[in-house]
């Protein structure tokens, strides 16, 4: 989760965030040179008089600008489109859970068993304990076994939300009459945090989001109890 004065992005807690994160990087360290070199030039360009006659004209250096940020473009586009396609990509998934998003509740259904769902509240202020984060901890976690793939599908039953966890990197619009899908695959134990990114009202910060990952064996006894 995130923590005081902290400028990065989160931990990953899935291979997609790790990529993710990876990308941010990649394209940090392209604006790092670029910057570098245009401010390098700038300041030339201030400090000196240029008087050669070549200056007015040169084929070699205008091919050159052409070209260079071509190359560079290729350089972000291409693992920019192959997490694009890694995020898309759906396989054959263990566990399928169902989110909606009510004015100001998460209500979870495990689409896999049969009356497993519940609903899950923001833990209200006064009734917080030490260990708990406030706008962040939830009545009812949701419970996922890590190591498998999760498909996640969103809507809604009032207005626009949004089911975000950042630590994942998952963030699907829950939009009203229609399901919106995404997968994601939890690769450590531990409890991970997120909160409603879509403007939805006056309570729009009280729909925080908990996901306990568990080893598979701790799940299918969590399952047997919630069935019970």
């Amino acid at each position: 989760m995130t923590t005081w004065l902290n400028m990065s992005l989160q931990d990953g807690a899935s291979p997609i965030m790790e990529q993710l994160v990876f990308f941010h990087d990649h394209v940090l360290m392209i604006m790092l040179m670029i910057t570098t070199t245009v401010s390098y030039m700038m300041i030339t360009l201030i400090r000196n008089k240029q008087t050669s006659r070549f200056m007015l004209e040169g084929q070699m250096i205008e091919t050159t600008w052409t070209i260079a940020p071509a190359i560079i473009l290729v350089f972000i586009a291409m693992p920019s489109l192959r997490l694009l396609y890694l995020m898309d990509e759906v396989h054959n998934p263990s566990l399928t859970l169902k989110a909606v998003g009510h004015q100001w509740y998460w209500s979870y259904e495990y689409s896999d068993f049969t009356k497993l769902e519940f609903d899950s509240y923001m833990i209200p202020q006064e009734e917080q304990q030490e260990s708990t984060f406030r706008l962040l901890d939830t009545d009812n976690r949701i419970v996922l076994p890590m190591n498998s793939p999760i498909r996640m599908i969103v809507t809604a039953a009032d207005v626009l939300h949004s089911w975000t966890i950042p630590s994942l990197g998952v963030k699907t619009d829950a939009t009203p009459g229609r399901l919106n899908q995404t997968s994601f695959s939890i690769s450590r134990p531990g409890i991970l945090y997120g909160q409603c990114s879509e403007i939805c009202g006056a309570n729009h910060s009280l729909l925080p989001i908990t996901i306990e990952s568990v080893p598979a064996k701790y799940f299918i006894n969590w399952v047997s109890k919630m069935s019970e």
